[in-house]
């Protein structure tokens, strides 16, 4: 392999995945315990479950269902059995069919109609079984950087993230686009204050709109409310590690971006079209950003954190990355990279952003993360909601 390589799967629709998951999707909270237990007991799979499913209508209906099939359908997964409760509006069948058209194996059951939870196990048991003899027997090949689609999000951030280990990841950004990569930024809640920056990089007038927009959206929301936004962006945590202002803050975050053109500005979970730098519209909570990312394609997720974070995804591994020389220390079993050489003096932010560069490409060979092995798998939906900002 080059520099730039790494051992990936190569799919049958021609993407590449970095890890090869049998993947147990739960379609609405009361399918969630029989999707676990199915996965369990299944060497290699891994479940999805979370609180909706049931009552969702219109825009939300098509939030839901397009994150749920989209985790599904990421380059991650090798196979998906779909379980639902038989009942609920985003029922099993609709889920496996928007799978299916990427080309994917896919099946789906319903407790009501084998005949209970126990029942329900034991079929998807079976299930597992006959498509783990069909999809998993694959072996790694190596890859080029340019099909990777790389995920950046940063949370419990610290003045060490605006200052070095966002920075290095924009290192990171750009060597990949430049290599012919894809990189998504969400977050757009975290833009306010930066979003001229991003705009002025924009390839159109209609791009540069679509990044003011996203900032503004969130301000908007909130004043509808009669909510000030300053109470919740900086977080506390913020302020404690040394952020002062939501223009202090989104500056760090864009740093992530590194310095490439803005080719479009995505929806929540939406894929991007072509290769390059993309922005997604999300408020930049932490385990929906995950989620919506791992929805939107992307096999890595590269998340910077000064206070520390164990969170993780079912389907893309999250690599931790932090220039706080003590949370590392303390958060050794959830942090893969220790940057705070940079803050000391000791490395520079171009040398630092090539170390998670590398560990970048060992990920996506096959080494497990730190929230990987400790099991950190959450999954949040972002609902289309009033209250939701």
């Amino acid at each position: 392999m080059n520099e730039f390589e790494f051992m990936g799967y190569r799919r049958r629709d021609g993407s590449v995945g970095v890890r090869n998951h049998l993947l147990v999707i739960s379609t609405v909270a009361c399918a969630n315990h029989v999707a676990r237990r199915i996965a369990e007991q299944i060497e290699g799979a891994v479940s999805v479950t979370h609180p909706y499913g049931c009552g969702h209508i219109g825009e939300d209906f098509l939030r839901v269902l397009g994150t749920l099939s989209g985790l599904g359908e990421n380059p991650n997964v090798a196979g998906v059995l779909v379980v639902g409760l038989g009942c609920e509006n985003i029922t099993a069948g609709f889920v496996a069919g928007e799978i299916a058209k990427r080309d994917k194996p896919v099946e789906h059951i319903n407790i009501q109609d084998e005949g209970g939870s126990l029942k329900a196990v034991q079929r998807g048991c079976e299930v597992l079984v006959e498509m783990a003899g069909e999809v998993l027997d694959v072996e790694r090949e190596p890859c080029s950087l340019s099909e990777l689609v790389l995920g950046i999000e940063c949370g419990g951030s610290d003045a060490t993230s605006g200052l070095a280990s966002n920075p290095a990841v924009g290192v990171v950004a750009d060597i990949v686009v430049d290599a012919g990569g894809t990189v998504v930024l969400p977050e757009s809640s975290e833009w306010i204050g930066a979003e001229h920056i991003l705009a002025s990089r924009a390839v159109s007038d209609e791009v540069a709109k679509k990044c003011y927009d996203a900032a503004e959206y969130y301000v908007r929301r909130a004043m509808e409310m009669g909510i000030d936004f300053r109470g919740a962006q900086p977080t506390p945590g913020n302020i404690a590690g040394g952020i002062t202002t939501i223009e202090e803050k989104s500056l760090g975050t864009i740093c992530k971006a590194g310095s490439r053109p803005v080719q479009d500005v995505l929806g929540y979970g939406e894929k991007p079209k072509g290769r390059g730098l993309y922005l997604m519209n999300e408020p930049g909570l932490d385990i929906e950003s995950i989620t919506g990312l791992a929805a939107a394609g992307c096999q890595v997720i590269v998340f910077t954190t000064g206070r520390g974070t164990p969170a993780g995804s079912p389907v893309s591994p999250v690599i931790k990355v932090t220039a706080n020389r003590e949370t590392f220390r303390k958060m050794r079993c959830d942090i893969d990279v220790d940057v705070s050489s940079i803050i000391e003096g000791e490395e520079t932010i171009e040398e630092a952003g090539k170390k998670i560069l590398g560990e970048v490409l060992k990920v996506a060979s096959g080494k497990p993360t730190k929230s990987e092995l400790v099991g950190n798998r959450e999954v949040a939906i972002l609902r289309v909601a009033k209250y939701m900002f």
